[in-house]
């Protein structure tokens, strides 16, 4: 499997990383770390995420900071696509079960 990012979750990972990084850029690093650790924990198990109520939509809750990661698994492509990565308090495109 790979990872495949839309264009809409390379934007949030930026933002979010900008956002905390004029805060504090140390914090912005741990952050990305977080975010991208958890992302190569999906290369390994890939149905990790909760099943989300639209169809083929997983979530999975990074550790450190609880940022939410919204993904696909494309069997046939043989990847995964992160659609969005989301703060909790921020409105979300998808709905929990």
């Amino acid at each position: 499997m790979k990872l495949r990012f839309t264009p809409r979750a390379v934007e949030n990972i930026s933002d979010v990383a900008a956002y905390v990084r004029e805060r504090n850029p140390a914090a912005a690093l741990r952050l990305q770390s977080d975010i991208y650790d958890t992302l190569q924990n999906l290369l390994i198990f890939p149905r990790a995420g909760r099943q989300q109520s639209a169809p083929t939509v997983r979530k999975l809750v990074t550790p450190r900071y609880s940022y939410l990661i919204y993904y696909r698994v494309d069997e046939t492509a043989e990847e995964i696509v992160v659609l969005n990565v989301k703060h909790p308090a921020r409105e979300r495109d998808y709905l929990d079960i």
